[in-house]
């Protein structure tokens, strides 16, 4: 009942209600994006769905125009050098997700789900077939949001996702809403570079600890 039902009607209302309460910041913000770094303000970027069906993501532009499109944030080189002032604090306080909400409205995602996985990670997408996350609307956050974010490594992220699909519940999905509300006030788990990036860092410190003895 919850899962086909009533969790449909509390993400129509849900992102309504935010569509209306938020439209105004959204045009102070729109104003500032454009102003910051010329281009357009929303960012659309093919997403993978429910069933693996592909849909458009609505998003802030948080990087310059000229940043692949298509390719995860983890493997764009440099990211941090590449982004502003602004850019860097609309990510880091996930403002420039805000836009989903729209995505959520029309049924493309839920509140609460997996992060929707870009078409062409099939590292990620594979690992969440083994879980059946691929088999449930994305969200705008998440069980892995919460318990790591960008720090996750893809089978851990994966594993975490396949938790939520086996303990989706009404009271799961509180826990998960209010924890994503700590978590963006923490700034846990935002790290440029993306997936694993912690892990990598730790590795090269280690490996330049080594050559120093």
């Amino acid at each position: 009942m919850y899962k086909k039902f009533i969790k449909r009607f509390a993400d129509i209302v849900i992102s309504g209600l935010g569509i209306i309460i938020l439209l105004v910041p959204m045009l102070v913000i729109a104003l500032i994006t454009v102003i910051d770094s010329p281009g357009p303000f929303f960012f659309k970027q093919d997403r993978v769905g429910i069933h693996k069906k592909l849909f458009k993501i609505f998003k802030v532009r948080s990087m310059p125009v000229d940043t692949p499109s298509d390719v995860p944030t983890h493997l764009i080189t440099d990211t941090a050098s590449r982004l502003s002032g602004w850019q860097k604090f609309i990510r880091k306080t996930s403002i420039d997700e805000i836009p989903q909400l729209l995505n959520i409205f029309v049924g493309h995602m839920s509140i609460i789900g997996p992060r929707p996985a870009l078409y062409n990670q099939d590292d990620l997408i594979e690992e969440r077939d083994k879980y059946g996350a691929n088999d449930i609307r994305p969200g705008l956050t998440g069980w892995a949001q919460i318990n790591g974010r960008d720090e996750l490594e893809i089978p851990v992220k994966a594993a975490l996702d396949g938790e939520y699909v086996e303990k989706q519940s009404f009271l799961f999905d509180c826990k998960c809403f209010f924890g994503t509300i700590k978590a963006v006030l923490k700034h846990d788990g935002v790290v440029e570079g993306g997936t694993g990036e912690l892990e990598r860092q730790a590795a090269e410190a280690k490996e330049k600890e080594e050559a120093k003895v």
